[in-house]
Formats: C-alpha cells, structure tokens, sequence
C-alpha cells in the first residue's frame, strides 16, 4: 500500500528533474500570485486579472517576433505591454466618462486580437498553444530563477504595502483623500499583478496564468473570515492544485497548465458546497431555522 502511495504521489517527481523543477514554479508562483488574488477580490477588482491577462500577450507576441522564444525577451514585453494598457485604461477612465473596468475590458480584446495575430506571423500554431496555455513542464532554470525571484520581490513589496493596501480596500475614500500616494499605491499593487501574470504565462500561459491566481483566492474567501487565513488558505490551495494537477498531468497524460487550473476548479466547486460560507452549511443552517 505505502509502495503504491509512493509510486504515484512522489516517484515521478524523484525520477524526473523536469517535474521537480514544474512543481518548485509553480509552489513559487502560488505563493505570491494566490495572495494578488485575494486582495483584488478585496478590492471589487476580480475581473481585473482576467483583463491583464491578456493584455501582455501583443508585448510577448513582440518579443518572439524579434527574438524567438527567448524568455527574457518576452518576459520584458509582456512587463511593458501591461503597465502600458494599465496605464492607458487610466487615462481613458480619466479623461471620459467611461468607468476603469470599461476601459480595460475593451483594451485587452483588442490586446489579445492583435497578440495573436502577430504570433501567427511568424510562429507556428505550436508555438501560438504554447504562449497561450504554457508549458510548465518546458521550465528550465532561467524560468525557475525568475518565477522565483517574481514571487520573492512580490511578497516582500506586499509585505511592505500590507497596511496601506488593507486600509485602501476597506477605506476606499482612503485613495482619493492621499492624492498622489494613494495613486502610487494602486499603481504599484497593478504592477505586481502584471509581474506576476507574466511569471505565470512562462509556466500556465497566458489564458491559463489568471486561474492559478483567481480561483483559489475566490475560494479561501468562503472558508475564512480574516484576510490573514485567506492569505494563507489561498496559497494553500493554489500549491495543492499545482501538485495534484502535475500529478494528474504525470499520469493521465494531459496538458499540465490545464490540469492545474481544473484542480483548482475543483477544489473551488468543493468550496462553494461545503465551506462554512458555501450552499450545503447554509442550507442545513436555513433547515435548523426553520425547525427551531
């Protein structure tokens, strides 16, 4: 029994170093991008990641045009083409009567259109699947190296910006009241979400990044009450997704970027049923009611 606990929960990753390296990115990854999450919900700016998502995709698309699947290039591109389109959703949001979320949203369609078609340039369809939905099991150590030093310089700057973050989500008259610095705050927090979107899309793609980022956020919040615990369970959540889902990928042959998300699909939908905010407590709760 404990042979073939081991043979399918930790063999594959004693075998092959490429497994070893995807799981340390993506436990990497989990531990910053997760808490990201958590505070954009926090923030009422859930859809926020999706659009993001997408937006680096042309500054990637560039950076295979002129260098070829180079990581450092594409890992550049992707950077500026998201403070580029945070920046320019600003300024409409600013300078019309259209709301920030309104502004993005139309920008990243027109960011994703037209990334994907200056892949399909020059690149083949291989490569277009490739940045799209990653490639976790391709990371080598330049990807490792920087998924790891992205999720380092992420949670020390949060930990650095916790209390004002914390403020600002709760006191949103907060921002408009510092001025500048509230602007800076909020602009610097967007940066570390795009940093981290594109750490993801080198191991999740970039369709894929904002699910490791969203869902277990999403699902923390229906099991904890402080923002400390969602913290935690949301990291939790997002390394249980990328270990079973790397397993699963092992085992059963599927993509692993995918594989990943669905698990933490899958772990959010057991949340929505059985967390003490989910359907089934509240249901029994109601029941109890209505009896007593």
């Amino acid at each position: 029994m404990i042979g073939d606990i081991y043979q399918f929960a930790l063999a594959p990753f004693h075998e092959f170093a490429f497994l070893r390296r995807a799981l340390v990115a993506t436990i990497a990854l989990a531990t910053s991008a997760a808490p990201l999450g958590v505070l954009l919900t926090l923030r009422r700016m859930s859809l926020f990641g999706d659009a993001l998502s997408h937006a680096v995709l042309p500054g990637v698309a560039v950076g295979f045009l002129l260098f070829g699947l180079s990581l450092t290039a594409m890992t550049i591109g992707g950077f500026l083409a998201g403070i580029v389109v945070v920046m320019i959703a600003g300024l409409i949001s600013r300078y019309t009567e259209l709301k920030e979320d309104a502004s993005l949203a139309a920008i990243y369609l027109l960011a994703l259109a037209l990334g994907v078609i200056l892949i399909s340039r020059r690149g083949t369809q291989l490569d277009l699947l490739h940045i799209l939905f990653g490639s976790v099991l391709g990371v080598d150590i330049g990807g490792l190296l920087l998924v790891a030093g992205v999720a380092t310089f992420s949670m020390l700057v949060l930990a650095a910006m916790y209390r004002s973050l914390l403020l600002e989500s709760f006191d949103p008259s907060y921002l408009a009241a510092s001025g500048s610095r509230g602007l800076l705050l909020q602009q610097t927090f967007l940066m570390l979400v795009v940093l981290n979107l594109v750490a993801g899309f080198q191991t999740l793609g970039t369709l894929m990044a904002v699910g490791l980022m969203m869902l277990p956020a999403v699902s923390a919040r229906l099991w904890h009450d402080t923002l400390p615990a969602q913290l935690l369970g949301s990291t939790l959540q997002a390394a249980c997704a990328g270990y079973v889902g790397l397993l699963l990928s092992y085992h059963i042959d599927t993509p692993s970027g995918p594989t990943i998300i669905v698990c933490a699909g899958v772990l959010y939908l057991g949340s929505l049923l059985f967390a003490p905010r989910g359907w089934l407590p509240r249901l029994l709760q109601r029941q109890s009611h209505l009896q007593g």
